[in-house]
């Protein structure tokens, strides 16, 4: 929809409120611009939480039981089965995203020259990460590896992990908010700040669990010696 809505005065101005006042009205004028019953938008919504957690449940159900590897004959063909699955769904995600972009009406603020190109540029940012991320963890490293006991022998910090904790996540929301700038999309916007907490959240709950593998292969004898 390539229409545009007047979004509404927002608290009479941020210059004498405090921050977490400034947060709700930001959130309130945004909201301003988007439906969020609109059956596309629900459909993004559901997408962004559903593909955390989806991946999280089957890796640690594979981690206590192996099932999937016992299935499949193997842990590397059942983490490259469910690698898959998961690149599957997570281009559902960006398709839905972004009909529920194309379903609401665009902001005049965000629509110009220098909008874009800072768009264009956290599109940049964001490839970036996510591939650098990739090429140095590797498809099993990427996808889980470690819940199926193909495990490293060490921590990666060679770029991009050396200036960021978990850039494939940063750097996947940095592709969503350059997106939503691209296509000046309140709706956009504010699927993002789903993004972004819904990896928050997989980040509090994945990091101590996978922590506690390596502690575990940590304090097992060395075969080798």
């Amino acid at each position: 929809m390539s229409s545009s809505l007047a979004g509404p005065d927002c608290c009479g101005g941020l210059d004498n409120i405090e921050f977490r006042k400034a947060d709700l009205c930001v959130m309130t004028w945004l909201l301003g611009y988007v439906d969020p019953s609109d059956p596309c938008f629900v459909a993004a919504v559901f997408t962004i939480i559903f593909n955390p957690l989806f991946w999280n449940v089957v890796a640690r159900w594979e981690q206590k039981t192996r099932k999937l590897s016992q299935a499949m004959g193997s842990p590397y063909l059942a983490c490259y089965v469910l690698g898959g699955v998961i690149l599957l769904l997570n281009v559902l995600r960006s398709y839905c995203f972004t009909q529920a972009m194309l379903s609401q009406p665009r902001m005049d603020s965000l629509d110009s020259p220098v909008a874009l190109l800072a768009g264009l540029l956290l599109l940049g940012v964001g490839s970036v990460l996510v591939l650098s991320s990739f090429f140095a963890l590797g498809f099993t490293g990427t996808f889980l590896g470690d819940y199926f006991g193909i495990l490293k022998e060490s921590r990666v910090t060679t770029f991009p992990f050396s200036i960021l904790d978990n850039p494939m996540y940063w750097g996947s929301t940095a592709n969503y908010l350059g997106w939503a700038v691209v296509h000046a999309s309140p709706a956009g916007l504010l699927l993002t700040a789903v993004v972004a907490l819904t990896y928050v959240v997989a980040i509090l709950y994945e990091e101590p669990f996978t922590a506690e593998i390596y502690r575990q292969k940590a304090s097992q004898p060395d075969k080798r010696s």
